[in-house]
């Protein structure tokens, strides 16, 4: 009888559609080949006693663990000490490894606001480190945030670099097959230009870093920005004009279905009042978790750098969240997928099954890969997050292939 791909048994499946208790799933060829309760999986195994069907090679009891589809980071700028822009292969494998440990099966490696030779090097080192990438988070493709940004909602990101679009400068970066997402202010002058060459190719144009109205917000809309990078950060929200006031972007963020958004869930960026707002308005089919994570993710607090280590900005790591030494700005998150989850769970009151999507089917879905990820279903891509009742991670599993493997630094039965 052959033997092939992995079996996970007594597991609470959540897919996020709908929870399957006292469950199986069957891992096969890097796809999900099979998945329903441990009583269709025993008349299964009963059926193939006496036929010739595979039989999984490794039979996994998770013991009452949560299964659920493998998380997916829209926006994260590093981890375990590495940053994207610090412009190497092993820093962007280091960061896939780190974010792995935190659940995260697939990934897209964000640049800060960089000189032009720093963003063409990150997305040659990009390339290199596709292919040698064997035990981390799959690297999803690129998002590049900035250098497009408004200069006075610029937060983090370095102002020696921030500029309006070009085309001459903008078109040959578009040829890029691995560039799949791209942080704009729609304000700027020529930005909605550029939106109607993102949607072209398929990239996600998002709005980001903007002192945009309403009304531009809506005419944004209409060229080719559907998303909003880490709503209320760097967002324009009410101003007022003569007297009279005008609504922003987090007005339009949250009053257009047809905007798709993000939060930063670390639970310093926005806090518990402000996520149950969002929760409440947006809820989890348009609104994705991401950390915004820089180098600091998953490592000890103290000093550090965001950005490049030649040409990065010195930040403070302190109380869960990085800043800058003034303290007149955060300047990014330390936490990774779960505690996400764990946050909007214990913060903001959202169901287990809701936040779950928020990291799995809706990124997937903003980012058009919802066909064959975020879902766990027959057929789909086998990127599997297994989580004990703490929200721990337990194992994270790639294309059917264990890239983390948490069971013996956390209990199973937690």
């Amino acid at each position: 009888m052959p033997v092939s791909g992995i079996r996970l048994i007594n597991t609470n499946i959540i897919t996020p559609n709908r929870l399957i208790r006292d469950g199986f799933i069957d891992l096969e060829a890097g796809k999900v080949k099979a998945l329903g309760r441990m009583s269709e999986c025993v008349a299964a195994v009963t059926a193939s006693a006496t036929a010739a069907a595979a039989v999984p090679a490794e039979v996994i009891d998770l013991k009452g663990c949560y299964t659920t589809p493998g998380f997916i980071e829209m926006h994260s700028h590093g981890g375990g000490g590495a940053d994207v822009m610090d412009g190497t292969s092993q820093a962007i494998l280091t960061f896939a490894r780190a974010h792995a440990k935190a659940g995260v099966t697939g990934i897209l490696a964000s640049t800060l606001t960089s000189s032009r030779s720093d963003l063409l090097n990150v997305l040659q080192v990009f390339k290199e480190a596709k292919k040698d990438n064997t035990d981390g988070a799959a690297l999803l493709g690129l998002h590049l945030e900035g250098p497009y940004l408004s200069p006075e909602m610029s937060g983090a990101q370095d102002p020696r670099y921030l500029k309006h679009p070009v085309p001459d400068e903008y078109l040959p970066l578009l040829e890029n097959p691995d560039i799949k997402r791209w942080s704009v202010s729609p304000e700027l002058p020529g930005a909605m230009e550029l939106g109607q060459h993102l949607r072209k190719r398929g990239i996600l144009a998002a709005m980001a870093h903007t002192k945009a109205t309403y009304d531009t917000v809506l005419e944004a809309l209409d060229n080719g920005y559907t998303h909003i990078t880490h709503f209320y950060s760097c967002t324009s929200t009410v101003t007022r004009e003569r007297g009279f006031r005008i609504a922003g972007a987090l007005e339009a963020g949250f009053l257009d279905d047809d905007i798709t958004i993000e939060i930063i869930a670390d639970g310093k960026h926005l806090p518990p009042p402000l996520l149950k707002l969002i929760y409440k308005f947006k809820g989890s089919n348009r609104t994705a978790l991401v950390s915004d994570s820089m180098r600091a993710m998953g490592m000890p607090e103290g000093d550090s750098i965001l950005g490049g280590l030649r040409d990065g900005q010195k930040v403070i790591v302190e109380d869960g969240v990085a800043a800058y030494p003034d303290h007149s700005s955060l300047a990014g998150s330390v936490v990774g997928g779960n505690q996400l989850i764990r946050n909007v769970v214990n913060l903001a009151d959202v169901p287990l099954l809701h936040a779950v999507r928020m990291m799995s089917k809706t990124p997937a879905s903003i980012l058009g890969i919802a066909d064959h990820k975020g879902t766990l279903a027959p057929g789909m891509d086998a990127d599997v997050t297994v989580l004990n009742n703490d929200l721990d991670v337990i194992l994270t599993i790639v294309g059917g292939r264990i890239v983390y493997d948490g069971r013996r630094t956390h209990s199973l039965h937690s």
